[in-house]
């Protein structure tokens, strides 16, 4: 699973493979092994190449805060959206960035929602993600059900935008 995030202007790319009862990530040429210890209230214990490690992470939006060995960092992430034709922005179809576990939908089709509510939540890697509107609009379609397993890049979520 690839997640792509911004820092300081520059992107980035994150892969994620499942290893059994842990993980490979891959950034840029470096890789590690990753396990998951235990996380709560934006809490995140793991195990990273035999040494555990204490991270903090929290979320607005498409932005991350990220903080462990006393530095903070803010990414932002931006894969997770499709893109639609014609400058970039967003088509407001939403898709899985990892794979994972539908554990709470939010609103029907044809409800109003505004830029950055939450849609859905997501369960992926031991992690709630919550999955925001790119703009306002009006919900289009669902195209999943609570307790329904997802896999990477799915289609979520179709946002129509209001005029």
């Amino acid at each position: 699973m690839k997640s792509h995030f911004e820092y300081k202007g520059e992107s980035y790319a994150l892969d994620v493979t499942p290893l059994g009862e842990g993980y490979q990530v891959q950034f840029g040429e470096q890789r590690a092994e990753v396990h998951f210890a235990r996380g709560a209230d934006g809490q995140v214990v793991f195990i990273l190449d035999g040494r555990k490690v204490e991270a903090h992470v929290s979320a607005d939006g498409k932005r991350r805060w990220v903080s462990f060995g006393g530095q903070t960092w803010m990414l932002e992430k931006t894969s997770g959206v499709a893109r639609g034709a014609g400058g970039g922005n967003a088509s407001g179809r939403l898709l899985a960035p990892m794979p994972g576990q539908v554990r709470a939908v939010n609103v029907s089709v044809g409800d109003a929602i505004k830029k950055g509510q939450t849609l859905l939540v997501l369960e992926a890697m031991k992690m709630e993600i919550r999955i925001q509107a790119p703009m306002e609009g009006i919900v289009g379609r669902l195209a999943v059900v609570e307790g329904q397993t997802v896999e990477r890049e799915e289609l979520l979520v179709e946002v129509d935008k209001t005029e």
